[in-house]
């Protein structure tokens, strides 16, 4: 089996790596493919792999490809993790939204436009290469936003693209430790988009033991959602919103923490990921354990503006793994037809009744040799409601302008964002942006 990843000198590439070759007897892995537009940052990666393969008996070939449409011939499997602009695309993101007044996350309203502007076209173009070369691959989309690019890439791949992300896979494991039940004696009926996601009940022997930890305050307070948000807020909701919701029920002070920091997490990762490059560049024997120290860094960071200065992410959290976690999951359930119920994104086909068949949402998916089949979930309250079909409208509006190359299409989507909600800010935010054309 070829795997092909692409973004290949990203970060996290041997998160994914090292999670593979544990299942190696599993999954039978015979060449990982890196495709990387930045050279140096791929010699890095590949040096990390090549130390993680050393005490593996029959580790897969890893291969460095200049070329896409090399990377992607023949793949069974293929990842894509690409940043188009890199972090300091990023960076111009959130300062230009934050000096507009507001949110600049790279997912969530200003930033997650503007990103998405830039993204669409290249990963349409990679979708079209993939469809050309290697027709029969399943595409497995890291690539944010997760939602808006998969659904983008849907229009090329159809059903054999499907986004993954990590945050309802966490979230569930941590609502499970709360109960003090076997995640996989449960049953979660999350429901949204990515980034934009609620958990509304929690089976266990039939029973629904969500209400009874709403109402446990001391309980609720131990996961990182009850914190983050609140008991009051979680019992009125009736439901326990993903963290990324944070960004929207907390916008004005999720603002003012990004504001008062030094640097906003962007320019963060940016000084940080490019002194793990330039050590490992410096002395590439020491590449695994200098990627270790950094990984462990940004982990404990991770959303630290949602936080109390003086309170650290939880351990146990960080320990219970992400998005490869996910991402093993999914190949299994394919390659191995191990059916399984993952939360993904995949086009809709009547699993929400509020979006038509092809909008993306982010729900759970039976998966086996056939794909992800998203299952059918009961109708949203009014609030979920208004609220996805908002951000599903800008997700749509933002493709059509980053694929149109349409200056005022892309103010259009900007200004509809609940969390911009204003044409002076759109217009201030895009004043001097450009994205590559389709």
């Amino acid at each position: 089996m070829k795997i092909a990843i692409l973004g290949g000198g990203g970060f996290r590439v041997p998160i994914v790596y090292e999670a593979l070759v544990r299942q190696l007897d599993r999954l039978a892995v015979d060449e990982v493919a890196l495709f990387d537009t930045d050279q140096r940052r791929v010699a890095a990666i590949a040096a990390v792999l090549e130390q993680l393969n050393a005490p593996v008996r029959r580790p897969p070939r890893v291969r460095r490809c200049d070329r896409l449409v090399d990377a992607l011939g023949g793949a069974d499997f293929v990842f894509s993790a690409v940043r188009v602009g890199g972090l300091s695309g990023r960076t111009g993101d959130e300062r230009r939204a934050l000096a507009a007044g507001v949110l600049g996350q790279e997912t969530i309203g200003a930033g997650g436009v503007t990103y998405g502007l830039r993204t669409v076209p290249v990963a349409t173009r990679i979708a079209e290469a993939c469809a050309a070369v290697a027709p029969d691959a399943w595409f497995v989309n890291f690539t944010n936003p997760a939602g808006m690019v998969t659904e983008a890439i849907s229009r090329v791949l159809g059903d054999r693209v499907i986004g993954i992300c990590d945050s309802p896979a966490g979230l569930c494991r941590r609502i499970a430790v709360a109960l003090g039940v076997d995640e996989r004696d449960a049953w979660f009926d999350y429901v949204g988009l990515n980034h934009l996601g609620w958990v509304r009940q929690v089976l266990v022997d039939g029973r629904d033991r969500l209400p009874g930890l709403l109402v446990d305050e001391p309980r609720l307070a131990r996961i990182e959602e009850g914190r983050l948000f609140g008991a009051d807020w979680l019992q009125t909701l009736g439901a326990i919103p993903n963290e990324y919701l944070y960004y929207f029920y907390c916008a004005d002070v999720a603002v003012e923490a990004i504001r008062a920091e030094p640097e906003t997490r962007g320019e963060y990762l940016l000084r940080q990921q490019s002194a793990f490059y330039d050590a490992v560049e410096a002395d590439p024997a020491a590449a695994l354990t200098l990627w270790r120290q950094a990984r462990a860094e940004r982990d404990s960071s991770y959303m630290k503006e949602t936080r109390p200065a003086d309170q650290e992410r939880d351990a146990d959290d960080i320990q219970l793994g992400g998005y490869e976690r996910v991402a093993l999951a999914l190949m299994n359930g394919i390659a191995g037809n191990e059916q399984s119920t993952i939360i993904l994104n995949v086009r809709n086909r009547h699993a929400l009744s509020d979006l038509d068949d092809d909008a993306v949402v982010e729900v759970p998916c039976l998966v086996g040799a056939n794909g992800a089949q998203p299952l059918s979930a009961r109708r949203l309250d009014e609030h979920m409601s208004g609220l996805i079909r908002a951000v599903k409208s800008v997700e749509r509006q933002t493709i059509e302008a980053a694929l149109s190359g349409s200056r005022r299409a892309a103010v259009r989507a900007l200004a509809d964002h609940p969390l911009v909600a204003s044409v002076g800010a759109a217009r201030r935010i895009l004043a001097d942006y450009a994205w590559p054309e389709a």
